[in-house]
């Protein structure tokens, strides 16, 4: 059981977090998350998520005192978000609430990862894989099965009842579901490996197919189980690390607390897919996905891959309203297709902030990425990510971070 003075600690933490999230710069801020994904040319949101946080204790700022179990996640939860608050000059996904997340589990359809992993700093998840190819054999198919959704309601019960009691007085407590998030060939990739996949598009394209339609089915599986079991909820402040506040399409609103895929982002990618031809990338992974995707309500595409020379192919998602821009995209041709139809979700490079943090390039890159939104109306929002260090040194995202505000203050006017 936590003690009174714990309880304390996680109340006070609280009381800060509900003052943040209810100021009226988060408000603004929160404005902007939805008019930009509604395509408004409003000042671009920026992010910095999948943060190497067991780097990041500046100045003691996440260091934690309570030993209940149930109570040091959420104090961790709310250091972390007062820490983005007080060091970070950018935006912040928070809201005047605290999430529970449903509870289910997954049976998953019958593959298991086989891998070996080396690394190099224990207290990183940032690990070396090698992975066994698992799909070698084409009779392993037969092991497939649809995926099994089990709702777990008596949990989510206890976990509200849980936290209710500790904060409810302080911050509201409310219990959602969840988003979709689909990449199947990073998942194919870690059980074939990403070279055998590459020679099979030449040397044996069925094969790939096979797997590829059971994914599919797969996925379907798992949509219709979560839809029936309201485990979806387009309430969801990120959207893989982006901003996920969008105006739902006309007559998609919600009735009440029941939620389906129409009104959920649906969100996948194809990193594996850098290396291969647009049409390619189109029979093998785009044409699977669009009639899922047509289920929901918008569609966003993207991740590490470049993009800018098959944005024409992403197009035949009808819903398609987000596209990432990774570091090795041209950022120029894909502002240009882009327009002012989607939104250009750009990702900086991460190595810029690795080891040693030079505003310069900072300021140049981010510039190049603001002049071409503007040169060709784009809406556009920055998330920081895959961020598998900083070399220990905190002050390198506060850099990041304070650079690109002063960069988007002379486009867009000050936010501060």
């Amino acid at each position: 059981m936590p003690t009174m003075k714990e309880i304390s600690v996680i109340r006070e933490l609280a009381k800060q977090y509900m003052e943040i999230a209810m100021s009226d710069r988060h408000v603004r801020m929160r404005a902007r998350f939805r008019d930009t994904n509604d395509l408004k040319l409003v000042r671009p949101p920026v992010l910095i998520d999948e943060i190497p946080w067991h780097e990041m204790n500046f100045e003691g700022a996440l260091d934690c005192v309570c030993e209940d179990a149930g109570l040091r996640g959420m104090e961790y939860g709310l250091r972390v978000a007062l820490y983005r608050e007080k060091y970070f000059r950018c935006d912040n996904l928070i809201e005047p609430c605290w999430v529970v997340h449903k509870s289910y589990s997954n049976t998953g359809i019958g593959f298991d990862i086989k891998e070996d992993r080396i690394a190099i700093d224990k207290n990183n998840h940032i690990v070396s894989h090698r992975y066994y190819d698992v799909f070698e054999d084409e009779a392993v198919l037969e092991q497939y099965h649809d995926p099994i959704i089990t709702p777990h309601p008596e949990t989510d019960a206890r976990n509200m009842a849980y936290i209710q009691e500790i904060v409810g007085d302080t911050i509201p407590v409310v219990l959602r579901g969840h988003g979709i998030y689909y990449p199947p060939w990073d998942r194919i990739a870690m059980l074939r490996g990403v070279e055998p996949i590459l020679m099979d598009m030449y040397d044996n394209p069925e094969y790939l197919h096979k797997i590829m339609a059971l994914f599919t089915r797969g996925m379907q599986s798992e949509m219709d189980q979560m839809e029936a079991y309201n485990l979806y909820d387009p309430r969801l402040m990120s959207l893989h690390c982006t901003p996920g506040q969008v105006t739902l399409p006309d007559g998609s609103e919600p009735i009440g607390d029941v939620f389906g895929c129409r009104h959920i982002w649906f969100r996948t990618m194809a990193q594996m897919f850098s290396s291969v031809s647009p049409a390619m990338h189109d029979e093998f992974d785009v044409q699977y996905s669009l009639p899922l995707a047509a289920r929901c309500a918008y569609t966003y595409y993207g991740c590490c891959e470049p993009l800018h020379d098959r944005i024409d192919v992403l197009k035949q998602y009808k819903n398609l309203r987000k596209v990432g821009v990774s570091p090795w995209a041209d950022v120029w041709k894909s502002a240009e297709v882009l327009g002012g139809n989607y939104v250009l979700s750009r990702k900086p490079n991460p190595a810029n902030v690795a080891s040693v943090t030079d505003p310069e390039v900072i300021r140049r890159e981010i510039t190049e990425t603001v002049e071409a939104a503007q040169k060709f109306g784009c809406p556009v929002d920055f998330t920081l990510k895959d961020i598998s260090t900083v070399g220990y040194r905190p002050q390198n995202l506060m850099v990041w971070a304070k650079t690109v505000s002063e960069v988007l203050d002379r486009y867009y006017g000050k936010d501060w």
